[in-house]
């Protein structure tokens, strides 16, 4: 990924395919090629993502903001676990029928995006898999967010694009939605529901003692009685240090081990995507999905910066981002038992500080927005092949921790 001069000349996004027991399925990976007159080479590109999804690998699904580079791609025999999304003006043109037939011998999943102005070519119809309504345009889907009397009937199953709370993803479902495509995670968190401790709180407190301890620096034995109270978290917390993504060269094989090799300080990283990953609602897989992404990117946004201190920070910073969530209460109250860095707590609690613009640049990355995109990037006096390359990498380490 470091030679690649593709990553200067687009702007990546990404977004999660989530099935209806709300696993995390694929990856969307959006491309906007940054000004009309490149051209991005697409071998470079597909050298790119197969960094990330190897054709062994996981799935992703490729939205390429660009007719003439999607009709590059569609001749370069991308391998068979990238999923393509066709625009309906490009699907309903005669001249990419034999292109788009190749794509669907070849194993490609095949997405529509949007609605055809006019009847796709009959002999493409086997070859769609799904079509991509988002959620503004879904015509059974009336003003008040009822589903509309006269019912819309698609031959082909469909993905609910453009999800951004839990109650859209519900509505999707209840709709036949095969599965949705956004993150929903933008809920209010109301008033009412801070009274008291919610369920969430009594699975995960055992993880916040731990960050309590381990933020007093705690005798080594009083951290392990802790976390022996909760074996299944003793397991998930030495399974992610002994990830690839950790690149540590000798296996961690106690608790006790762990804060020898690693310390007190960057022991707390791994605790916090202990914490933001340690739900059991059902609902909240998307919410820890973006959580470890975030954390990953935030890091890797300050790698090249030699302050390890900061990289940790950023880390945490990105995984509590959506605590929040999985809690139901205001990062204010939130902040007064689980202990962070006064930089963190900027960000969190008031949304100032010197994390706050990296906060917004990977938010506008979730957001697939070219113009919050150039916006972050000016704004920290990053260049775009910088970012990208934090995308892809933070996308790898993801995969190699799951």
């Amino acid at each position: 990924m470091t030679d690649n001069a593709t990553l200067g000349q687009v702007a990546l996004g990404y977004s999660p395919f989530i099935d209806r027991s709300r696993a995390v399925t694929a990856t969307r990976l959006t491309i906007y090629p940054l000004r009309p007159e490149l051209k991005p080479d697409v071998a470079q590109l597909l050298h790119a993502v197969g960094g990330v999804w190897p054709a062994d690998g996981g799935r992703a699904s490729l939205n390429i903001v660009s007719e003439s580079l999607l009709q590059d791609l569609m001749g370069a025999s991308p391998s068979a676990n990238l999923m393509i999304e066709i625009p309906a003006f490009m699907a309903c043109d005669e001249a990419n029928v034999e292109s788009l037939q190749a794509l669907h011998r070849a194993g490609n999943t095949l997405l529509l995006k949007g609605r055809p102005m006019k009847e796709l070519p009959r002999e493409l119809l086997p070859c769609f898999k799904f079509s991509l309504i988002d959620l503004a345009d879904d015509r059974r889907v009336n003003e008040s967010g009822n589903v509309a009397p006269a019912g819309v009937t698609r031959n082909i199953a469909h993905v609910q694009s453009g999800v951004r709370t839990l109650a859209d993803m519900e509505g999707s479902f209840s709709r036949g939605a095969a599965a949705v495509l956004g993150w929903p995670i933008d809920d209010a968190i109301k008033e009412a529901q801070t009274k008291g401790k919610s369920a969430v709180q009594i699975d995960l407190q055992v993880i916040v003692e731990l960050i309590q301890r381990v933020d007093a620096q705690d005798p080594i034995e009083k951290l392990e009685n802790t976390l022996k109270r909760d074996p299944s978290l003793a397991f998930k917390l030495m399974r992610y240090i002994n990830s690839p993504a950790f690149g540590l060269r000798v296996e961690i094989s106690s608790f006790r081990h762990a804060i020898m090799m690693l310390g007190y300080q960057r022991l707390k990283r791994w605790l916090a995507l202990l914490l933001a990953t340690a739900g059991k609602d059902a609902n909240m897989k998307p919410v820890m999905f973006a959580a470890v992404r975030r954390g990953l990117l935030m890091e890797e946004l300050v790698r090249s910066s030699g302050d390890e201190e900061m990289r940790n920070e950023m880390f945490i910073c990105g995984v509590f981002s959506l605590l929040d969530r999985m809690f139901k209460q205001p990062f204010a109250d939130l902040m007064k038992t689980i202990p962070v860095p006064e930089r963190v707590y900027q960000a969190l609690v008031d949304g100032s500080g010197p994390y706050q613009p990296y906060f917004d640049l990977v938010q506008a990355v979730e957001h697939e927005s070219l113009y919050d995109f150039r916006t972050a990037a000016d704004t920290l006096m990053l260049s775009v092949s910088e970012i990208n390359r934090a995308v892809l990498g933070a996308l790898t380490s993801a995969s190699q921790i799951e």
